[in-house]
């Protein structure tokens, strides 16, 4: 089926981060939602490398688990799996990431990058750290007094 949508307004106008790697882990694509999410301009992310959003305690097992994808043509969290990890904002601030991975392969077959399609869950995640305290919390109260 044809179609007249134009794929560079299409990843442009989603308000998720669309970033894409290439095979040594420079970013290629960085649309209007990841400088949204991330803090950081296209022209600031385009040819830099991931450690970008990586926090740096997580970098090298980051790489591994790349380096290993580039070289097999598969990753584990393919068909759909949602990762969610740890990332880094422009300012230095923590956040709570949650996102879609597939490989890209160039006309040869061979893996040219990765595609990621993220989004912020910060509040999610930090909403649902406050409830587990207070769920234990009153646990422990309701403990307490039996």
């Amino acid at each position: 089926m044809k179609t007249n949508v134009d794929c560079h307004q299409l990843v442009a106008a989603v308000s998720d981060a669309v970033i894409v790697s290439d095979a040594g882990g420079a970013i290629v694509l960085w649309n209007a939602g990841a400088e949204r999410i991330f803090g950081h301009t296209e022209a600031e992310a385009l040819g830099r490398s991931l450690d970008l959003i990586t926090p740096e305690r997580l970098r090298q097992r980051h790489w591994d688990g790349y380096h290993k994808s580039m070289e097999t043509g598969t990753t584990r969290y393919g068909a759909g799996d949602m990762l969610r990890v740890p990332a880094v904002h422009k300012d230095g601030r923590a956040m709570s990431i949650a996102f879609t991975v597939a490989m890209l392969f160039g006309p040869d077959g061979k893996v040219s990058g990765v595609i990621a399609v993220i989004r912020d869950e910060t509040t999610r995640f930090n909403d649902d750290r406050a409830l587990r305290k207070r769920l234990a919390e009153l646990e422990a109260q309701l403990a307490a007094k039996q």
